[in-house]
C-alpha cells in the first residue's frame, strides 16, 4: 500500500475520535516524510533531537514538530523552542532544565508529562504515585506550559494489559482536568502507536504516535 492509502485507512479509524494524528518520522527520510506532508499532514514527531533538528531545518516552516522521544539534559538546550510540544518530560531535572532554557529565549514551551503507568524498568517516566508532586512542582515555573499526559503501552501482545494502562491514563488526566494552575492545563493525551492507538482511541487518546503504519519499515540510515 502506498502512503497516500495507509494515510487514509488512519483517517478512517479516526472519524469517530475528536484525535490528532502525529506522523512519527523517525529513521525517514525527506522525501518520504514530503509525501506525507503534501497529503496535508502538518504534525510530526521525532525520537532524537539531532535528527530533528535536521529535518526542521530542510523541511516547510508549517510544521508543527513534536519530541516524543527521551530528552536528555545536554540536549534541552537544542531543542526548546524548536517544538510545538515535548511530549517527553519524565524527570523534575528535565522539567527545571526546560523551564531554564525557556526562561532564557523568552518564551514559554509546551510540554506533556510522561507517565509510566506500567512501572516497567525499560520505559522513562514518572509513576502514577508522583504525578501530585510533579504537577505542584511544574505549577512553580513560569515558562512551561503543562498540556497534558503521554503514556506508552507495556510491551506485550496482552490486549487487557494494555487497555488498563491507557484506562489508568485517562483517569489520571480527568482528575487533574480541573486543575486551578496558571500554566497547567490537561488538553491532550498522548497515547498509542501503530500496534495499539486502535485500543487508545477507544481509551480517550487525542493524540496518537504512528510511524510504520503511515511509512512502512524504518529505514536505518543517516537523513538525506
Amino acid at each position: 500500500m502506498s502512503i497516500k492509502d495507509n494515510i487514509d485507512d488512519l483517517k478512517k479509524d479516526l472519524e469517530n475520535y475528536d484525535a490528532n494524528l502525529l506522523a512519527v518520522t523517525k529513521t525517514h527520510g525527506i522525501d518520504k516524510i514530503m509525501e506525507v506532508y503534501n497529503y496535508g499532514l502538518r504534525d510530526f514527531g521525532e525520537n532524537k533531537v539531532q535528527e530533528l533538528i535536521e529535518k526542521k531545518e530542510k523541511m516547510p516552516e508549517d510544521i508543527n514538530w513534536h519530541l516524543i522521544g527521551h530528552l536528555q539534559t545536554n540536549k534541552v538546550n537544542k531543542i526548546v523552542g524548536e517544538v510545538s510540544l515535548i511530549h517527553s518530560v519524565d524527570s523534575l531535572k528535565i522539567l527545571k532544565k526546560i523551564n531554564s532554557r525557556a526562561k532564557s529565549l523568552s518564551i514559554v514551551q509546551d510540554c506533556l508529562i510522561q507517565v509510566n503507568v506500567s512501572k516497567e524498568e525499560t520505559k522513562s517516566g514518572f509513576f502514577v504515585d508522583e504525578i501530585d508532586k510533579v504537577i505542584e512542582e511544574a505549577s512553580k515555573l513560569d515558562n512551561i506550559n503543562i498540556k497534558g499526559l503521554m503514556t506508552m503501552a507495556p510491551n506485550t501482545e496482552d490486549e487487557n494489559l494494555i487497555r488498563n494502562c491507557f484506562r489508568e491514563l485517562k483517569k489520571i488526566f480527568e482528575k487533574l482536568f480541573n486543575l486551578s494552575y496558571n500554566n497547567i492545563e490537561m488538553k491532550y493525551l498522548s497515547m498509542g502507536m501503530t500496534h495499539d492507538y486502535k485500543i487508545a482511541l477507544e481509551e480517550g487518546a487525542n493524540i496518537i504516535r504512528v510511524g510504520s503504519k503511515i511509512f512502512g519499515k524504518r529505514m536505518y540510515k543517516n537523513v538525506r
